[in-house]
């Protein structure tokens, strides 16, 4: 290789003794590598998972801490979710459905909807009572259909278990019918111990998610 001319008109920019080198140049240290996109995925994952837990868990101990005060909004929530679904369904009734006795029952729904959700809002009381027979009679409905789906289907897998939770769910639609208020505490309760676990596991797991997270290289 010769020497590189010099002169007035020759410069760095002319030197060709780099042309053949194949050597891959090294970035400057004063720039970043940039993120991948699975390096990135991987760092929000447990972020994501992590502040789910955070969440489950503080409103699982506002739960057993202020279960008062829980029910009260649940039976608000409760009742701004009839409101909701009620206007929606008197819309349904004039707009989407063609046939008569569909544009009928969809305006009955959604105006016992409407009225139940008013109804909500008349006391605390009012709205925890709807609430209760409102997931008395889900359990009851669901309790019968999965017993009965179990006890005709005899290739339904685990069927056993199936029509012993189907009766289970039976019994426990009966006694939030019968005693609402005192079995809308009791699930309350275990409504707020369930967060409290949920949140601890999602926490665990987002710690153990973020050590793997640690091992994938940031180029990816």
């Amino acid at each position: 290789m010769t020497e590189a001319p010099s002169g007035p008109s020759w410069g760095p920019e002319f030197d060709d003794r780099r042309a053949h080198d194949t050597r891959v140049p090294r970035p400057p240290h004063d720039e970043q590598e940039l993120e991948g996109p699975l390096f990135a995925l991987s760092k929000a994952a447990w972020q994501v998972v992590l502040l789910t837990g955070v969440a489950s868990l503080i409103l699982g101990v506002l739960v057993l801490v202020w279960p008062g005060a829980s029910l009260f909004a649940a039976g608000i929530l409760f009742g701004v979710y009839l409101l909701i679904s009620g206007v929606f369904q008197l819309v349904a009734a004039f707009g989407t459905h063609r046939a008569t006795s569909l544009r009928v029952l969809a305006f009955i729904s959604g105006a016992l909807s409407i009225v139940l959700g008013l109804f909500c809002f008349r006391g605390p009381m009012q709205s925890i009572l709807l609430l209760a027979l409102w997931i008395g009679i889900g359990w009851l409905i669901r309790g019968i259909t999965q017993t009965l789906a179990a006890v005709h289907d005899k290739a339904m897998p685990a069927r056993g278990w199936q029509i012993f939770l189907g009766i289970v769910t039976f019994i426990a639609g009966i006694v939030l019918i019968d005693s609402p208020f005192r079995s809308v505490a009791v699930l309350t309760l275990v409504c707020g111990i369930w967060l409290v676990a949920v949140g601890v596991v999602e926490i665990v797991t987002a710690v153990r998610m973020r050590s793997h997270a640690k091992k994938v290289p940031q180029s990816l």
